[in-house]
């Protein structure tokens, strides 16, 4: 049945309003509760799938049928409250204004009918000890930095009301607890590709983003909500990655994989930081910069080399050769430089350093998402998921330095 416009015009505006906050009328049916006697709800999905709407949506029920306490949580107390709380599709912004929650102390929904949530952040798993939930929505659970402590510790506390429930909506991501829940039996899984919800995409988006990453492993990710697993001709594998247990003890270094030009359709210039530690070495920041001018890239690179107190800044200069140094020179003359020339290729380069991440000996500090996403994605062709590894090259650069060529003798000036 369709509504034409005298239709809509002859209603009130009080029911005008009821119909915009019907949530079950404009809905598809994966952005609604699964049936059945289930525990927790995992919602994967792409990113503009709809996930959050579905997810606040659910909360919002939850309050009119007067359960709660419910529990809010995301990476970041700020990504918490600026995307399941105060976003366009989050909490505040799906209630009508006679339902709506204040927020109250900056971690607290409280609803009209005497509800409360606790917005919480996972980045703290030892926050969850003592509160009490009788259902909780977590948010982008695959980008939690201690996903399994922060999970279990809720468990422990979802024990109120007759049936303590959860959503979990995340685009995903192979990590430990994803594929944990994946094989729960207490679990149902949903997922939402991108295009699914086209409906409320911006055209542009659709045609931009959405057809340019189609078929990509990193599009079937991000767009399609599908598990990627490590690819069997990649260097590195998830499994390799270890968390940090300490900063650098020795030698620093910024690496910076300059792109050819500066603009839009460039490269990224590609700047990691690294430390050696012990026989190994720590990562210790990705500050790869996105189509940036050289005096950008050129800035943020100095701007690592001092936040980490570095020795030095290893620079590619097969593209630009003097210029490349010349621009950091510019910013500030007192960094040392060291160029370094590729005479090999990515993946024979990639090799010696995939080796000592294969002996535990590389570790990474917490946020490092991007980089080894690309790390996983480099194949033998030399690019990650039909792109240039900016972040691979400048993490092979760090680390070629700090483990194989810094300890051989080097050339005068150099």
């Amino acid at each position: 049945m369709t509504t034409s416009a005298d239709d809509v015009a002859a209603l009130s505006d009080a029911a005008v309003e009821a119909a915009y906050y019907n949530w079950p009328r404009w809905a598809f049916p994966k952005q609604l509760p699964p049936p059945g006697d289930w525990t927790t709800w995992l919602l994967l999905g792409g990113r503009g799938s709809g996930k959050t709407r579905a997810g606040a949506e659910w909360v919002r029920r939850l309050a009119q049928q007067k359960i709660g306490p419910i529990a809010l949580v995301g990476e970041t107390m700020s990504e918490a409250i600026g995307i399941m709380v105060r976003g366009e599709s989050g909490i505040l912004n799906v209630h009508p204004d006679q339902e709506r929650p204040v927020l109250k102390g900056g971690n607290r929904l409280v609803w009209p009918n005497g509800v409360e949530a606790a917005i919480m952040t996972a980045s703290d798993p030892e926050r969850f000890r003592g509160p009490q939930f009788a259902a909780a929505w977590c948010d982008e659970a695959a980008k939690w930095p201690d996903a399994e402590a922060a999970f279990d510790q809720l468990q422990f506390g979802l024990r109120l009301g007759e049936r303590p429930r959860q959503l979990v909506t995340t685009t995903p991501r192979p990590t430990k607890l994803i594929k944990r829940l994946l094989t729960d039996p207490q679990a149902v899984v949903v997922r939402i590709a991108t295009e699914e919800n086209k409906a409320q995409l911006a055209p542009q988006f659709l045609e931009a983003v959405v057809a340019r990453y189609r078929g990509t492993v990193l599009g079937r990710q991000e767009l399609e909500g599908e598990l990627i697993e490590d690819r069997p001709d990649a260097l590195w594998q998830r499994a390799m990655f270890r968390p940090a247990e300490g900063g650098a003890e020795g030698r620093i270094v910024v690496a910076v994989d300059p792109p050819v030009t500066g603009g839009a359709r460039s490269d990224a210039c590609g700047i990691v930081v690294a430390g050696r530690r012990g026989e190994g070495a720590v990562v210790l920041e990705d500050a790869t910069l996105r189509r940036a001018q050289p005096l950008a890239w050129a800035r943020r690179a100095v701007a690592a080399f001092h936040a980490h107190a570095a020795d030095a800044i290893v620079v590619e200069v097969n593209q630009g050769g003097d210029l490349v140094t010349q621009m950091i020179g510019q910013v500030d003359a007192s960094v040392p430089v060291r160029p370094v020339r590729a005479s090999r290729g990515k993946w024979l380069r990639a090799e010696p350093v995939a080796a000592y991440y294969g002996r535990g000996l590389v570790t990474h500090v917490e946020g490092l998402t991007a980089l080894e996403d690309e790390l996983c994605a480099f194949g033998p062709d030399g690019k990650a998921d039909g792109h240039s590894p900016d972040r691979v090259d400048a993490l092979v650069w760090a680390l070629t330095e700090l483990l194989l060529d810094g300890a051989r003798p080097r050339v005068r000036g150099l």
